[in-house]
């Protein structure tokens, strides 16, 4: 699309004609939408992109927003924030890659689709194509087919998108809406999917059983980027387990995984428990015979100072498991609840009082087992302590043995850490203290990244594994698909060399049954947007791209596994720069979240305010920080937008918009006040190129005001004249009406686009960003000053005499340090024409300037 630069002060060919009578902010939204989207405002022009220069395109990774999720006002700031850089970076005269997507799959969608459908997903069914959900769903969710089931999903989550995007048109995101992806679309599949090949074949994926972090509500592990403590009430209970040489008594928060003992722990340096290490002790009530072992990580000041060893109890318990390799006897099953069957060597006696409770009853009814055998020592504790949990569950996580898909990201290998810590510092933070949440979230990695899920909508991973004689899947041999065939569903696809009949038997085949975490695909953002392997020209073109926007959160999730996965195919970081915008909070700084029932809609607010003023008070919200939300704040930016409409009526109604130029500003004051713009432009522009879009506001809104209280007030007189000195005020006007616009442009796009439609053809998000290059830098800005202190004089002596703006002045005595007496000559005629100051005595003096006013006598 072509790039039209303004030309301040002349009526351009194909602008609306006229001002309107009243200009209104009501409307705008819908009008302005509309008309970008059917004149193609933002598109990406892509054939004359690839044939420029890369430095003359400017690329962003957009957040995938979460289809099934809700948006509040928090959502609308931060998107915000990534489009006053789309804008800015427009306006420069760069191609704008600027695409949206949408993250459909993972767990949020299931669970929005179980609730609106009334179903759930039992993967031993049968495909049912004439299958329609129920249309009044009862409390019991009926059990669908895999396949019925994400059929219902990307039904689902299609209705959500379309209504995704009205809002974020409304909200005036200058997104390029011809290129949206889908985390869940067949592209994506087949590059989430090949992605995870390439990483197979090089070493960096692998499978492997062992203990792993499970919620039990949603059946499914769960990452260390995923998980958050939360406190809970809790109790110590004092056991005695039988020693050599009389009781040992622990203090433990679980004793219903006592049939899970497999040993006991203190630390090395402990003297009181030495004498105990390499014997062994009996466990109450069950009498299995444990080891004393010990372990650095024991706390000798941490209750009685020794510990047991549960598989598993937490991730202490995973450590001293794997290093002091130690047996397993595992009781919790994938439901949460204790296993059937004992481990080996455990009573079934004792064990039968708990199979089949709850890990809560189960702790209940153990407690009353101990108080029987006498081993409990006095009453539980109580207690509040933190427990892990996933970050969307609302059950402690507990952790079982399953078989799971990692990527390697340097939580077990310095070297990697160390490379994935330097693509930290190849990118430019903004702000630059984020760069240290990266850093402190590697170095405190502490295994893989687990990127297997036990659910139903996702990528699935295109694996399957052939069955021996027995049934049983050869894991070691898992065969792959092939990539011209990518996206492939292994659920329902059949490998080489089987038919679909050999599915499940033995000496057949089965298909991996699980599918990526929902990061594992959001991580290859930029891939996808961009086309990788499906159009290789743009690719290499946009990529590595220019800006990643996202919040702080989910640094650990979802940006360092897109550096880990650009790190791993790319040998490079996926983007120059990183945006990282803070949280919108409540009053009381919590974060606004629909869970804690503390968000704003943001239809509302939009509608009741304007989407200009709450794009204002976005741009108040600076890059990192945290930013509380005050409805009353919009006020402030719905004022600023109508000030613009009405300064720009006063000025296009001068007919100042006729062929006048800069070269006929010829008066000290219009100099003055270009030659301040000048400094405005210079800072503005400095500022967006620092990604500081709120320095950029406050500067531009600064001379905004005065522009419009001092010197529109001061030159008023004189634009409505005729003659060389009114061609000045006229073009001055003129000139500074075209450049706030722009100036104002990536942020208030609405108000800037419509005053712009009454005078220039074409668009002001088209028009090339200001440069204080387009103004005289002659005058003295200092002159705008002093005659904007004088003029306030005047005015507070007539507010003060509480009589008109109007009224006459008989004189008026400027008292001015001796530097500033030529700077209020200077605006001599405009500020006697303002004040309507019949006689003005301009002296020097000490002090800061004051004005004295005699007003002219008023008829009774």
């Amino acid at each position: 699309m072509e790039t039209r630069i303004a030309t301040p002060g002349s009526i351009a060919p194909g602008a609306e004609s006229g001002v309107p009578e009243k200009p209104s902010l009501e409307g705008l939204e819908e009008k302005w939408v509309q008309r970008w989207a059917a004149e193609d405002t933002y598109a990406f022009d892509r054939a004359t992109a690839l044939t420029s220069p890369r430095e003359q395109t400017y690329s962003i990774d957009t957040p995938p927003p979460t289809a099934s999720g809700s948006l509040h006002v928090g959502h609308v700031f931060s998107y915000t924030h990534t489009d006053f850089v789309a804008r800015y970076q427009r306006m420069l005269g760069k191609h704008v890659f600027y695409p949206m997507g949408w993250d459909d799959n993972g767990l949020p969608t299931e669970r929005r689709v179980q609730n609106y459908y009334g179903v759930r997903c039992d993967p031993s069914l049968h495909y049912d194509p004439s299958f329609t959900p129920p249309e009044n769903p009862g409390k019991d969710q009926l059990p669908i087919s895999r396949r019925n089931f994400v059929e219902l999903c990307m039904r689902l989550t299609e209705e959500d998108e379309l209504a995704f995007e009205q809002l974020w048109r409304r909200v005036g995101l200058s997104v390029d809406w011809s290129n949206v992806y889908r985390t869940i679309s067949e592209s994506s599949r087949a590059i989430a999917q090949k992605m995870f090949l390439h990483n197979l074949a090089r070493g960096e994926a692998y499978a492997q059983e062992a203990p792993t972090l499970w919620d039990v509500t949603f059946r499914t592990a769960v990452a260390q980027a995923e998980l958050e403590d939360r406190e809970r009430p809790g109790a110590y209970h004092r056991i005695s387990f039988h020693g050599p040489s009389g009781p040992v008594f622990i203090e433990t928060t679980r004793p219903e995984l006592l049939p899970a003992c497999v040993a006991l722990v203190a630390h090395p340096d402990d003297e009181r428990y030495q004498p105990l290490f390499g014997k062994t002790v009996r466990t109450p009530v069950f009498d299995v015979e444990v080891p004393v072992v010990a372990h650095r990580l024991a706390e000798p000041d941490k209750g009685s100072g020794i510990a047991m060893i549960c598989t598993f109890g937490d991730l202490n318990d995973v450590t001293w498991w794997r290093e002091l390799q130690l047996p397993t006897r595992a009781i919790v099953g994938w439901d949460g609840r204790i296993v059937a069957d004992p481990p080996a060597d455990v009573p079934a006696g004792p064990y039968s009082e708990l199979a089949g409770k709850t890990v809560f009853s189960a702790q209940q009814r153990m407690v009353e087992l101990l108080r029987e055998s006498g081993d409990l020592s006095g009453e539980p504790k109580p207690i509040t302590h933190p427990v892990k949990f996933f970050e969307k569950g609302e059950r402690p996580l507990e952790i079982v043995t399953t078989r799971q898909w990692y990527i390697r990201n340097g939580g077990r290998s310095p070297e990697l850490r160390d490379a994935l810590l330097a693509r930290g510092r190849e990118i430019q933070w903004i702000p630059e203290h984020m760069r240290h949440r990266y850093d402190n979230w590697v170095e405190g990695l502490n295994g893989d990244w687990l990127i297997s899920r036990q659910r139903f909508f996702g990528v699935p991973f295109p694996v399957w594994y052939r069955l021996d004689d027995e049934g049983q899947p050869v894991h070691d041999e898992p065969i792959l698909a092939a990539e011209d065939a990518l996206p492939v569903d292994p659920s329902s696809d059949v490998p080489p060399g089987f038919e679909e009949s050999q599915r499940g038997t033995p000496g057949g085949f089965m298909a991996d049954p699980d599918v990526m975490d929902t990061w594992a695909t959001s991580s290859l953002s930029p891939q996808v947007a961009s086309g990788w392997e499906t159009d290789p020209q743009l690719f290499a073109h946009v990529f590595p791209m220019d800006l990643r926007p996202q919040a702080h959160d989910i640094i650990r999730t979802w940006l360092f596994s897109t550096v880990v996965r650009s790190h791993f195919e790319f040998d490079a970081v996926p983007w120059s720069h990183a945006a990282i915008s803070g949280f919108v909070v409540d009053p009381d700084r919590k974060k606004m979240s629909k869970s804690k029932g503390n968000a704003t809609t943001p239809i509302d607010v939009l509608e009741r305010y304007g989407t200009d003023a709450v794009r204002w008070r976005a741009a108040g919200a600076r890059p990192g920080a945290d930013s509380p939300f005050d409805e009353a704040q919009m006020k402030v930016g719905r004022r600023l937008a109508m000030k613009i409409l009405n300064v720009g009526k006063f000025v296009l109604g001068l007919g100042a918009s006729a062929g006048l130029s800069v070269d006929q500003v010829t008066e000290p004051l219009d100099l003055a006040v270009l030659a301040r713009l000048a400094e405005v432009v210079d800072d503005a522009t400095a500022a967006m190129d620092a990604y500081n879009y709120t320095r950029a506001l406050e500067v531009s809104e600064s001379f905004f005001w005065t522009f419009c209280d001092d010197y529109v007030e001061l030159v008023k007189s004189r634009a409505y004249g005729s003659g060389a000195a009114a061609e000045s005020a006229q073009a001055t006007l003129a000139v500074a009406l075209s450049v706030l616009l722009r100036l104002f442009a990536p942020v208030l796009p609405f108000v800037t686009e419509e005053v712009w439609s009454w005078w220039q053809a074409g668009s002001v998000h088209r028009a090339i960003w200001p440069r204080a290059t387009e103004l005289p830098r002659g005058g003295d800005p200092a002159v705008l000053e002093v005659a904007g202190v004088a003029l306030a004089g005047v005015r507070k002596a007539k507010s003060d005499a509480k009589v008109s703006m109007r009224a006459d002045v008989q004189t008026a005595t400027v008292i001015a340090p001796e530097a500033q007496v030529p700077l209020v000559e200077a605006a001599r005629t405009d500020l006697v024409d303002a004040g309507r100051i019949a006689q003005l005595d301009v002296l020097a003096g000490t002090g800061e300037l004051t004005v004295a006013v005699v007003l002219a006598p008023t008829e009774d």
